[in-house]
């Protein structure tokens, strides 16, 4: 049973329905992992994924890589993708019909851990969630 997953590509739709298809491979790879803890992850590196295909420059030319490790205490993924563009994070939620940076907010609030960086042209996230 593998701790640790990865794939590549380019950021474009198709590449979302890939990520769901490994993370039901984790699913099926760690049948202890609680169903909820998984939902809450797959919902935030989705919304996050999904934020870089619509946001990545040159679009449909971003190329990512994923990674996740499952832990004994924790799931941890990291995404890093080759985009011009540099993510806008919103910080005021007050307006609760702008869907702009909504998908962000929520990644947050599911996510024990949630850091961005910028570095050597590449925007790197790292998504941590604890495990119950």
């Amino acid at each position: 049973m593998p701790d640790d997953y990865e794939m590549a590509g380019l950021a474009v739709p198709e590449s979302i329905n890939e990520l769901h298809d490994l993370l039901e491979r984790v699913a099926a790879d760690h049948p202890h992992l609680d169903p909820g803890d998984l939902m809450m992850f797959e919902t935030a590196v989705i919304e996050v994924a999904g934020n870089v295909v619509e946001h990545g420059r040159p679009k449909g030319k971003v190329v990512y890589r994923f990674t996740l490790g499952v832990r004994p205490d924790r799931i941890v993924a990291h995404m890093r993708e080759a985009s011009d563009a540099i993510p806008q994070f919103s910080q005021d939620s007050a307006d609760q019909l702008d869907e702009s940076g909504r998908g962000l907010a929520l990644s947050r609030a599911v996510l024990d851990e949630m850091s961005y960086r910028r570095a050597d042209g590449e925007n790197i996230w790292t998504l941590v969630r604890n495990l119950a």
